[in-house]
């Protein structure tokens, strides 16, 4: 059996999230702890009590999601598991790259917390309300959904921000232009094209000043090689150079995250078996119509801890 462990990305949050956790393991309460003081703020009582609209907001939705997966990774090693002994490979959903680099040791979790607040701020700074999009093509090959980007830009930005697999990519740009691919990907026989509710045109080239914060930020924080290859969003490769590493991360606020691709790696690289720790099962769902051949488990709760220690041996 031959392992690797997956990161949520926006989208997983849900109120409450982690809270089991925390109750359960003296470990997992610790990581809230450890965010809560690195951010100055209670998180932590957003992410257990809401509201839920100011947990969605992505500076606090990012660091929140982070938190989970990391308490669930300190709740299994509080029973002895070993990531470096256990697991081939880690990789992470867009600001769930972050999660899998913490839990593989590039960073320190108070580090990732910070790295996050400063992109979700940076993100939502870098485009004024109103002038960015991003929508969900369903039902469209990656190749069709690329020419409509392209014959819909009109000189602004449109591209694909994440292909997700199973038959799900995600366009992001300019509102108009976004709108423009929508109605072209519908008329190519796209089964849904639905503009999302989302407050910036995420991976897209309009992302660019974010990029920029991201290369700073991450520059004035203490890195490792990680205890385990982390496979990247946008070059789908595994890596263990901390600048390499940091160069991706930049690179990945405007790029496209290669999800369909990452399982796909994964498959063709003796990968049996995928966990996804920490909120939700949105990972989990995607590998499953991407790799039927991919055994997959998510660890959230305390009794997924149990199942996945009693599995992994």
């Amino acid at each position: 059996m031959t392992i690797a462990f997956t990161f949520p990305g926006q989208g997983s949050q849900t109120v409450g999230m982690g809270k089991e956790l925390a109750d359960a393991f003296p470990e997992a309460r610790r990581v809230f702890e450890e965010v809560d003081e690195a951010l100055g703020e209670k998180l932590s009582t957003l992410i257990f009590e809401g509201p839920e609209e100011t947990l969605t907001l992505t500076a606090n939705a990012q660091p929140a999601l982070m938190a989970v997966s990391l308490a669930a990774m300190r709740a299994l090693e509080s029973r002895g598991f070993s990531l470096k002994d256990k697991v081939a490979y880690v990789a992470g959903h867009s600001l769930g790259e972050y999660s899998a680099l913490a839990a593989a040791g590039f960073v320190s979790i108070a580090d990732a917390a910070r790295l996050l607040r400063i992109r979700g701020n940076a993100m939502q700074a870098a485009v004024p309300p109103g002038e960015g999009a991003m929508a969900a093509i369903i039902g469209l090959e990656q190749p069709e959904v690329d020419a409509a980007c392209t014959e819909a830009a009109h000189g602004e930005v449109c591209q694909i921000a994440n292909d997700n697999g199973g038959g799900q990519l995600v366009i992001s740009g300019s509102k108009a232009a976004v709108e423009r691919a929508a109605a072209l990907c519908t008329a190519k026989g796209a089964k849904r094209a639905l503009m999302l509710q989302v407050s910036a045109p995420f991976h897209s080239a309009l992302m660019a000043p974010a990029g920029d914060a991201m290369r700073d930020a991450l520059a004035g924080v203490q890195r490792h090689a990680p205890v385990v290859p982390v496979v990247s969003n946008v070059s789908v490769e595994p890596a263990n150079d901390p600048d390499m590493i940091a160069a991706r991360l930049v690179e990945q606020v405007t790029g496209r995250v290669r999800w369909r691709e990452t399982v796909e790696w994964f498959g063709a690289n003796g990968v049996t078996t995928l966990y996804e720790i920490g909120a939700g099962k949105v990972l989990s769902g995607l590998a499953r119509r991407i790799n039927r051949d991919i055994a997959v488990s998510s660890v959230g709760t305390p009794a997924d801890v149990d199942a996945a220690l009693a599995a992994l041996g």
